[in-house]
């Protein structure tokens, strides 16, 4: 099993940044690939942006440029830096873990974040 805990959530005004955090633990040692998701009101979750254990990441097009996820080993942490904030990233935003093949099965408990003037 792999525990995953978000944290860095908030209210920020659009153009602000901020950063979220993924802390894992238990059998981290499965994991190939983490990634966040995030759902808005009314809206499905969509994938936000993934990183392999490789660092190989990939990002939603509507994220390009000013999001980016990173990951500390030592610390066992994946992190997303946002940068320009608008309106629409306003949403829950979470945190999954994946085995080298299958889906997202591993899922924190989710973080919110509110872009607002």
């Amino acid at each position: 099993q792999v525990q995953l805990v978000e944290s860095g959530g908030g209210l920020v005004q659009p153009g602000g940044s901020l950063r979220l955090s993924c802390a894992a633990s238990g059998s981290i040692n499965s994991i190939y690939a983490m990634a966040w998701h995030r759902q808005a009101p009314g809206k499905q979750r969509e994938l936000v942006a993934s990183i392999t254990k490789l660092n190989s990441a990939n990002y939603a097009d509507s994220v390009k440029a000013r999001f980016t996820i990173s990951r500390d080993n030592a610390k066992n942490t994946v992190y997303l830096q946002m940068n320009s904030l608008k309106l629409e990233d306003t949403a829950v935003y979470y945190c999954a873990a994946k085995r080298r093949y299958g889906d997202y099965n591993y899922w924190g408990q989710g973080t919110q974040v509110t872009v607002s003037s």
